[in-house]
């Protein structure tokens, strides 16, 4: 197959990835082919796509994890290759393998470079033969829970559990002391034979202080391989990276920064050419802050990095391209001499989550979107979203990235700041604020970065909170077509009796808007017309001279004028049938959801909150996400202490472990396997009562001398 030839590529994967790489395939003159789930039937790779063939219900494991559906969809619709993106089915041998049994070229390396590196223990001992450096740990294929558990005091603590056909961070756990490696052992299997089908486990040494920094390789079928630079993923959480960029700062930052460069770009290039790499790959290295000039093998990621645009706008290659060209059987015509690192670039994930809660994820009906403000050249937007879309907890939760370039990293941060502060999402709770606040943190902005910075730093963040200017808002939006009516219409138009104004006798009567608060409160919001404005009260406080108008230029944003200062909101509902109604509010990257309560939901709210005394743990433990429940650890009628996982659940790729509140009687109301919804109760806890003393039989003693002395 040549280049020429190559006229119909599949994208087997969906979201921002295959928006992605769609757009290349487009640029180069290639027809491209979707799949979708049931979940996606809607998506945006969908309708870019130049045709799309649905694969399946939308569950992952029956729709981009079915290998026989992607080449059936291969053969209905023409595609001579196939990209896999990242994630699902990319680095899978066994799909590698049955599409040549099937004739249709995979972009991406050899199934020899897929096996070999997508064992980690195997590539690891591999390139440690060719001469790449590697963490000091133990990695043997088959070892038992009892073999790792003797074998952890050699490796030394603390230490990493990770599985070997893991990658992008997911089923790592780290383990601080001995007596905990058998329960975290059995996490770490249950996770990695629920997200990988293999549940073999080795062990490395934690490196203190480590900075993630990886190096893009480029490789033909030709002998020909070259690295593109390195890019910096130290800002992580649960070992999922969340700000890349590059270059490195730490290698930016060392006076022989250019032959740290070339040592760690040389090693990477080595352990492409041990498996005869050929495409687009990422080896990952480990670097400890404190001895920046060494560095140790991680592991190779076969496929497509989420983080390459980075690398695409420093370097100006657009990897997709390339990948495409190598797979069509080309020769590498750029070479290393020709690969110079211009300005510097940075890249933010925006996740459906929601940070102050422990990044529990976020699902939800997108009512509002504007993902860029200006044609600037310099900020790029991969993103699958939509207006109406619905974001379900069966993927990942990444809906976007958002990237910036400067002519110097600290010109690329206030850039990403500025595109991030535009960034309007609303109807599913982001990151956006939480990536506003790290990118802006004084070590982020000095480099002094490393893998538990954001474990660090996130108790100290203090994010904003709805305040008396959100709440006059949304009970002036929600309220916005009457109180528009009326200040249209002409003085003595019609009789005040006829006028929903709060007219009587007096003095207006406010419209009441009783609004649900994100912590489950209740406020309050009179409002009261005004000739063509109208003054407000919040909760019987401060009163307010209020207007507010819509900007016409941009669906869903309006300016609430209070005692003359400007407050700029973008703002949206999700399809009505709700019982209460929701509003979302959003400005500067920060977005909150309130509810517009009526008379029934809000007595429901006050009779929930005085159900138990204030400050009282709460006996009933709830799923805090729609999920599915993959472990129960206790059985009905067990005795439980406070803080004692009862049970887990799973969604978008993510475990949450849920522990008991209180002591006493666990009753649960759920199983291994349960679908459930956010808020179901998943297990009640019975206090036990404490059995009542025996009262104290009252004694009658005569009274002392000096008692009745002083009785006299």
């Amino acid at each position: 197959m040549t280049i020429n030839s190559l006229d119909t590529v599949l994208v087997a994967n969906r979201g921002e990835i295959a928006c992605r790489v769609i757009r290349t395939l487009k640029a180069m003159g290639i027809r491209s082919v979707a799949v979708y789930s049931d979940a996606d039937a809607g998506a945006r790779h969908v309708l870019e796509a130049d045709t799309a063939v649905r694969i399946g219900t939308a569950a992952a494991a029956d729709s981009y994890l079915r290998i026989d559906a992607i080449i059936e969809a291969c053969l209905q619709s023409g595609a001579q290759a196939v990209h896999p993106g990242y994630g699902f089915l990319a680095e899978n041998v066994e799909f590698a393998k049955a599409l040549d049994a099937a004739g249709i070229a995979f972009i991406g390396p050899g199934i020899d470079a897929i096996e070999i590196m997508g064992d980690k223990i195997r590539s690891k001992n591999h390139v440690m033969s060719y001469g790449v450096p590697c963490v000091p740990g133990i990695a043997e294929p088959g070892l038992s829970d009892e073999a790792l558990i003797e074998a952890a005091p050699g490796v030394g603590f603390p230490l990493l559990i990770k599985p070997s056909a893991g990658g992008g961070g997911k089923g790592m756990h780290i383990v601080e002391r001995l007596e905990d490696m058998a329960a975290t052992l059995l996490t770490a299997r249950r996770v990695a034979a629920s997200a990988f089908g293999d549940d073999t486990l080795f062990l490395e040494r934690l490196i203190q202080s480590p900075r993630h920094i990886e190096v893009q390789v480029l490789a033909d079928n030709h002998g020909n391989v070259i690295h593109l630079g390195e890019r910096e993923c130290s800002l992580q959480r649960r070992h999922q990276k969340v700000i890349e960029e590059a270059p490195s700062p730490l290698l930016e930052s060392l006076a022989n920064g250019a032959e740290v460069r070339a040592r760690i770009g040389e090693a990477a290039c080595q352990a492409a050419r041990s498996v005869r790499y050929s495409g687009a790959g990422t080896v990952e290295f480990l670097v400890s802050d404190q001895d920046p000039e060494h560095f140790f093998f991680m592991e190779m990621n076969t496929r497509l990095q989420v983080e390459h645009p980075v690398t695409e706008m420093v370097t100006g290659v657009d990897l997709v391209e390339w990948q495409v060209r190598i797979a069509a059987g080309e020769v590498l015509t750029v070479a290393q001499s020709d690969v110079v690192l211009n300005g510097h670039a940075v890249e933010a994930r925006v996740y459906a989550e929601v940070p102050e809660r422990g990044f529990m994820p976020s699902i939800g009906e997108i009512v509002t979107l504007r993902e860029r403000a200006s044609n600037d050249p310099h900020i790029r937007v991969d993103s699958a979203m939509l207006p109406g879309l619905s974001v379900t907890g069966d993927y990942d939760p990444m809906l976007a990235k958002v990237i910036a370039w400067g002519p110097d990293r600290k010109a690329a941060l206030d850039a990403l700041d500025h595109a991030l502060g535009d960034y309007t999402l609303l109807g599913v709770h982001t990151n956006v604020e939480y990536l506003r606040l790290l990118i802006n943190d004084d070590d982020v902005r000095a480099g002094r970065l490393d893998t538990g910075l954001i474990g660090r730093k996130l108790e100290g963040m203090e994010f904003r909170q709805v305040t008396d200017v959100e709440l006059i808002a949304a009970a002036v939006l929600s309220r916005s077509e009457l109180l528009g009516r009326q200040a249209a219409a002409p003085i003595g138009a019609a009789a005040p009796w006829n006028t929903a104004d709060g007219w009587r006798v007096g003095a207006p009567a406010p419209w009441k808007t009783t609004i649900g608060l994100p912590d489950a409160g209740l406020a309050t919001v009179g409002l009261t017309v005004n000739g063509p404005g109208f003054t407000a009260r919040v909760d019987n406080g401060v009163e307010y001279s209020a207007a507010i108008r819509p900007v016409s230029a941009r669906e869903g944003h309006a300016v609430l004028v209070l005692d003359g200062a400007e407050h700029h909101f973008a703002h949206g509902s999700p399809s009505p049938g709700r019982e209460a109604r929701e509003l979302w509010l959003g400005s500067d990257g920060w977005s909150c959801r309130l509810e517009i309560l009526d008379r029934e939901a809000r007595l429901q709210r006050i009779l929930a909150g005085i159900q138990r005394e204030e400050g009282a743990a709460d006996p009933e433990v709830r799923s805090p996400m729609p999920g599915t429940v993959v472990s129960v650890s206790v059985h009905n009628g067990d005795h439980v202490e406070a803080g004692d996982v009862l049970l887990a659940v799973e969604a978008m790729k993510m475990e949450h472990q849920l522990v008991a509140s209180v002591s006493g009687t666990v009753h649960l109301s759920s199983k291994t396997g349960d679908l459930v919804k956010a808020d179901q109760v998943l297990a009640t806890i019975h206090v036990e009562a404490e059995p009542t003393p025996e009262p104290t039989p009252e004694v009658t003693a005569e009274p002392t001398e000096n008692q009745k002395d002083e009785e006299v």
